[in-house]
Order: C-alpha cells, then structure tokens, then sequence
C-alpha cells in the first residue's frame, strides 16, 4: 500500500520521530521523475547531459505543495488547533483545503483579488474552504495572514512555518533515492523561495546521512517581471503571466541566497515568453502537462545553455533534474490561449476528416 511522504521519511523528519503522533496524509510524494531525452537537445544541452523532470503535478492536489501541508497540518492537528489559515497564489490554498479537510479542520485563505487561476480556487472552494480576496498583491495577503495567526488560535500553513520546509525537502530525498545519487544540478522555479530552500536541506541532509556523494548546484529561475532575488529589492507591483510564482517579497528570501550561495548556484530570471514557449514544448516533447511557472527551469537551462554555462562540463555525464511543481490543469485556460491551432470544425463524413490529418 502506498504512503505519504512522513510514514516514508520518518527518520529524517525530526517532528514526526514519534510513530504514534498523528498522521494526515493523502499519500503524497513518490512522484514521478522522467527521463527528458528529447527535451534536452533542444534546450541545448550538451550530448554528455542527462535531464530529468522531477514532476509534482502528480501530487494529491496537483501541487508540490501537498509535501509541506501533509507536515504542517499533521502538526496542526497534534498541537488541538481547529483552524489553518494560509495566504495564496493557488497551490497552497488549494493544499491547505483538502488536508484541512481530511484532519476535519477549517481552512482560511487570503489571496489577492483577480489574481489566482481558476483551477486552483475552485479546489480550496469545493473542499470547504472560506476565500478572502483583497485589494493588493501575494505579499500584501501574507502580512494579514502573519498578523492575525500570531495573535489569534489560527494555524499558519505557508511556507514561513518551518515545518512546511521539511516536508517540501523530502522531494530531494525522492531523487536521490531513484537516481542512487544526488544530481549535479537541480533546477526549479522560484516564487517565494521555500521550495528551492527546502530541495537545498533535503540534498545537504542525504549527503551528511552517506545517502549521496555529492550536493547539485541549485539553480533557481524567476520570471523577468517578478524577479526581487534577482534584481536584489522587493518588487511592489510583481507582473508575469507564471501566477503560481507572482510574489514581490519572498519569505525565505534570506535561505534562497544561503542555498544559491552554498550550492555554487544562481538564480536568474527568464521572461513570460521564454516560460510560454518551455510550457508548450515540455507537453509536446516529452507528454508532460504541467503549469505555467513549472517552466521557468526549463526556459532557464536553455538560457543557461546559449550562454555556454554548461560547457565547462565536459568530463563526464552529467545529471539535470527539473523540478516542475504543478498540473497544467491548475490552470487549463493558459493552455488554450498558448495552443496556435485549436479545434478545427469539419462535415461529419469519412473523407473530410481524412483530408485533414493528411492521408
């Protein structure tokens, strides 16, 4: 039978070390990752270049999000709260709701008004919970969120709840598990840079416990509209079709600089139409559907690639992971405006259908 992400990796979750403590899980992780031999030319990989997508789409709720709410509502549930509350692009308002859900908890979210894909909102409406939009963007949203779970019996579930990171780290276990060692380099999107954060533990951790013999450097892709680690300075107003990764002020800024700096990593930014164009080719390519900012690490090896970043590295193979953190059906209405040629109308007779295809 398959189990959740803490049944899996107790012994490395320090919180959950006690096996009576109460679990909530909807049996995340274990995702899969895909070997991308055809991807990787075309984004230029050099031919010694492995690539891999460390796809989280096919969690629980279509999110890599579900790794971190297993942790933090399980948590919750221990500590007798009756509420979690959350501030949200998407993902995580919609992980908060089913595994609030599931511990028989009520969910809050906050989110930023007219900025949340659909398919995301209708997943934390349908599981219960209340949704508060405001005036104002992501950042704006976790600063009520913080105030009022700091001082009323409110749980907080976003990434600044430390524990959500050591759930997110066990994808990097996940990895190191099925390639028998930790990649050279991982590359991933960043919003509000708790994933690259906690990827960064997971790998340090395997590493210090012998399960790896080596680190990756950790590269880390933002879009050119929403990039404050980039550019260095909170951005008010973040702009970018990548809604998942929208956020002006990340809250695990300060770890996102440790983990590029300790990592002889980057992070770089790529713009909307470099994302748009990964997004269709990583579907087309390779039959993964994911969202929008899942393709920012793939736009940014290829940018990395053009610019000769891999080609040092010629002594060897080498391993490329990609994390792609979400299902395009999170955000079905990208893929249709993305697509040049939609559905084509034709008699419903034998020989119009087959002039169509080409035969």
């Amino acid at each position: 039978m398959r189990t959740g992400i803490i049944e899996t990796y107790r012994q490395y979750l320090p919180d959950f070390a006690d096996p009576a403590a109460p679990i909530v899980s909807l049996c995340e992780g274990n995702t899969p990752l895909i070997a991308a031999p055809r991807l990787a030319p075309l984004l230029g990989l050099p031919k010694n270049f492995r690539l891999f997508i460390k796809f989280e789409g096919m969690n629980p709720t279509g999110s890599f999000k579900d790794r971190g709410m297993t942790a933090a509502v399980s948590l919750a549930k221990r500590k007798g709260m009756q509420v979690v509350m959350c501030a949200s692009t998407g993902n995580t308002s919609a992980a908060a709701a089913a595994y609030a859900s599931r511990a028989e908890m009520k969910t809050v979210v906050i989110l930023p008004r007219g900025e949340v894909a659909l398919g995301k909102l209708s997943q934390a409406l349908i599981h219960g919970a209340k949704v508060l939009a405001i005036g104002g963007n992501f950042d704006d949203a976790l600063t009520l969120v913080r105030e009022i779970c700091a001082e009323y019996p409110i749980e907080l579930v976003n990434s600044v709840n430390p524990v959500r990171i050591e759930g997110q780290k066990t994808a990097a276990f996940e990895i190191v598990d099925a390639l028998g060692d930790a990649p050279d380099f991982h590359a991933l999107p960043v919003g509000n840079a708790g994933n690259i954060t906690a990827y960064w533990r997971g790998y340090r951790e395997f590493a210090d416990a012998g399960k790896a013999t080596r680190r990756p450097r950790m590269l880390g892709f933002q879009a050119a509209g929403s990039a404050p680690l980039v550019l260095g300075y909170p951005i008010e107003k973040p702009d970018t079709i990548a809604t998942a990764i929208r956020i002006g002020k990340p809250a695990s800024w300060t770890q996102a600089i440790a983990a590029r700096d300790d990592s002889q990593g980057l992070i770089h930014s790529v713009t909307d139409a470099q994302i748009l164009d990964a997004y269709a080719l990583v579907a087309r390519t390779e039959g993964v559907f994911a969202e929008p900012a899942c393709a920012a690490p793939l736009a940014g090896i290829r940018k990395l690639a053009e610019a000769d970043y891999f080609a040092p590295f010629a002594d060897r193979e080498y391993t490329v992971t990609a994390t792609l953190t979400g299902h395009g059906l999170k955000d079905p209405d990208r893929a249709v405006k993305t697509v040049t040629s939609g559905i084509v109308e034709v008699d419903g007779e034998r020989g119009a259908i087959l002039r169509e295809i080409g035969f």
